[in-house]
C-alpha cells in the first residue's frame, strides 16, 4: 500500500512538473534536456519554432527543403544539448547550430558563381578592404529593429550572394564575434569583415530611397 501511494506521489509530482514547463524560462528547460526530459524539449524548441525557421530562410530563402533542414536542426540540438556548458546561452548556440548545418548543406550543394567580387578592395582606402562605413549609424543592424522596415531589409540581404548574405546575418542579426564567423565561414576574419561591409553598403543603396521618403513626409 504505502508503494502504491509512494508511486501515486512521484507520478503527482511529475505531472505537476510537466504542467509548469511553459513557466519555466529556457535555463531551467534546458537542464532539464540535459537530463533527457523530451517534454521539456518540446516546450523549448516550440517556444523557438519561429526563429530556427526565421533563420534558416534568411540564410537560404531560395532552398525548398528548409522543413526538413529545420527537423534535422532539432535532431542536433537534442544530440548536443547536453554539451551546452551554459544554459542561459541557448538561443546563441541554437543559431550556431542552425549556421553550422547550413554551411554542411551548402558544401553538398552545387556552388553558384558570384561574377561579382564583394571581397576586393572598395572605396577611396585601397589599402583596407575592411574600411568602416563612413556613415554607420544609417546601418541595417541599426535600424533592423524598427517593425515597419524590417520586410524591407530582409528583401535586400536576401538579394546579396549567399556567402555576404550570411556574414551579415551572423553578425547583425545574430551578433556572432567576428572571430566566431570566420570559424563558421572557413575564412579569415579579414574576408569576413570585407564581406559585411560590402553587403552594409548594398543594402544601404537598396535602403536609401526609403530613408529619403521618411524624411520628405
Amino acid at each position: 500500500m504505502k508503494t502504491a501511494t509512494s508511486t501515486e506521489a512521484k507520478q503527482t509530482a511529475l505531472s505537476l512538473v510537466r504542467t509548469n514547463y511553459s513557466d519555466m524560462d529556457d535555463a531551467q528547460l534546458v537542464i532539464l534536456c540535459q537530463k533527457q526530459d523530451q517534454a521539456a524539449f518540446d516546450v523549448l524548441i516550440k517556444r523557438h519554432q519561429r526563429n530556427l525557421h526565421a533563420m534558416l530562410y534568411k540564410l537560404a530563402p531560395d532552398w525548398n527543403d528548409n522543413a526538413d533542414l529545420a527537423q534535422e536542426a532539432c535532431i542536433r540540438i537534442w544530440k548536443g544539448i547536453g554539451k551546452l556548458q551554459n544554459p542561459k546561452a541557448f538561443k546563441s548556440w541554437m543559431g550556431q547550430i542552425v549556421t553550422n548545418l547550413f554551411y554542411d548543406e551548402l558544401r553538398k550543394r552545387p556552388r553558384q558563381t558570384v561574377i561579382m567580387s564583394l571581397d576586393a578592395p572598395m572605396g577611396d582606402d585601397e589599402d583596407s578592404p575592411t574600411r568602416d562605413l563612413a556613415d554607420p549609424a544609417a546601418g541595417p543592424d541599426e535600424i533592423y529593429d524598427r517593425k515597419d522596415l524590417r520586410k524591407t531589409v530582409d528583401a535586400a540581404i536576401s538579394t546579396l550572394p549567399r556567402q555576404f548574405r550570411t556574414a551579415i546575418i551572423l553578425r547583425e542579426v545574430e551578433d556572432l564575434p567576428y572571430d566566431e564567423i570566420a570559424k563558421i565561414t572557413q575564412t579569415d576574419i579579414g574576408t569576413v569583415k570585407s564581406r559585411i561591409s560590402r553587403a552594409r553598403t548594398k543594402v544601404q543603396n537598396i535602403l536609401r530611397p526609403q530613408f529619403r521618403t521618411e524624411k520628405s513626409a
